[in-house]
């Protein structure tokens, strides 16, 4: 029987997790948290604060363990990267993991290699913020060069916002480090790309439709396929592989963002090398019939990952929509009661559905990727109509919470 290692056993590896399991997987996972939801689900479970490569590494050596992975968890990619480049292990190697982590790297791997992609600067300072700026211009989006799930993400507009909000976007960076980058209008889209022996290739490319005001980069609606077309569409496609190759993903899962301009052209936000939270993966799966953890989970065993489980099996347009407050589905405020997932799981076209929320906790306008506390998936002959299902299935559930 093979061991696999999960770097992080939160809510999003939990199903994962069980997978692997259900694969006739030994599962070592390890997370900080005792009571991680994914740790009672496997094998051996250690609660270790994965930031420790050394502490990681000695798990992973300790039980033996064939391959590593992590889903979803950015943090966690360096830390597999490192340990099983230590142990010999199938690796995307450490070089890769700090190009795909490290926003200002990555910026830098990609402008050598001319990949079209929005204004940067690296900043440590004010002063350096201040002098960004007069470079980037305004709108701009300041952001932690290391950080993710949307924490410490701005929209700068002007040097004052620079100055209210450089502090809390540092504060999220282990290596005290921003960049600021020119904000690009147009409709933000998902890839998944499959590298396979230094050749990527695009499963899907996904609207990721966000809400105005401060939680501007919050994905709250994915939409499939991406509405971009024809040319723009083509070159979303060469543009999001040739991103993956430049940065060195060999064999793995790659989650590049790119933005699809009104005047035809696209810009690269950025690029992961693992699987996406937020459904991205129920996505795929309903959409194209690929299952990404199990590709991860080859990558990571270092088994053959062949065609006919990596490119589509068929195309099914589908939207998911997040629970999240006004303008989204749920009211703010303290939750004194939440009613039943029946309605909207019967509602049409829907495949799938569920709710984090509890009696108890507080609704708040939406600023982070946390403050998504469900989600619907519809499908339908189009994505537009899929989308009017998941719009109206979201508002069958009935949350109550204090005036």
């Amino acid at each position: 029987m093979k061991t696999v290692l999960f770097v992080g056993a939160g809510r999003h590896q939990r199903a994962a997790i069980a997978q692997a399991r259900a694969r006739g997987l030994r599962v070592v996972g390890v997370d900080r948290n005792p009571a991680a939801p994914g740790l009672e689900l496997a094998d051996i479970a250690e609660a270790v604060d994965f930031s420790d490569i050394d502490a990681v590494t000695e798990v992973a050596r300790r039980h033996a363990v064939h391959g590593a992975l992590t889903v979803s968890a950015d943090r966690a990619v360096p830390v597999v990267a490192a340990v099983t480049e230590r142990l010999g292990l199938p690796s995307i190697g450490t070089e890769t993991a700090h190009r795909m982590r490290n926003k200002i790297v990555m910026r830098r791997a990609l402008a050598e290699e001319g990949i079209p992609q929005p204004p940067f600067a690296a900043v440590r300072s004010l002063a350096e913020g201040r002098l960004a700026l007069k470079t980037v211009g305004v709108p701009a989006v300041l952001k932690p060069a290391d950080s993710g799930g949307q924490r410490g993400v701005f929209r700068i507009n002007s040097s004052d916002d620079l100055d209210a909000h450089l502090h809390a976007a540092l504060a999220e960076s282990a290596e005290q480090e921003c960049i600021l980058e020119g904000f690009v209008d147009g409709t933000e889209m998902n890839g998944i790309v499959i590298a396979r022996e230094g050749r990527a290739e695009v499963l899907t490319l996904s609207d990721r439709l966000r809400p105005p005001g401060i939680g501007f980069g919050v994905g709250w609606i994915h939409v499939y396929p991406a509405t971009a077309y024809g040319d723009q569409l083509a070159l979303s496609e060469r543009v999001a592989e040739r991103a993956v190759e430049v940065l060195g993903l060999r064999n793995g899962i790659a989650f590049p963002q790119l933005i699809a301009a009104p005047d035809g052209s696209v810009a690269v936000v950025e690029v992961a090398a693992r699987i996406p939270g937020g459904q991205m993966a129920d996505l795929v799966r309903h959409a194209t019939g690929v299952d990404l953890v199990e590709l991860a989970l080859r990558f990571a065993l270092g088994e053959a990952v062949p065609d006919e489980i990596a490119r589509p099996q068929l195309s099914q347009p589908l939207a998911i929509r997040f629970l999240t407050a006004e303008p989204g589905p749920l009211p703010t405020g303290r939750v004194t009661r939440i009613g039943s997932l029946e309605p909207v799981l019967a509602a049409e076209g829907v495949v799938q559905a569920a709710t984090y929320l509890q009696v108890g906790e507080t609704i708040r306008p939406v600023r982070l990727d946390g403050d998504r506390r469900g989600y619907v998936i519809a499908i339908a002959d189009t994505n537009m109509a899929a989308l009017d299902r998941a719009e109206a299935a979201a508002r069958l559930l009935q949350v109550e919470v204090e005036a």
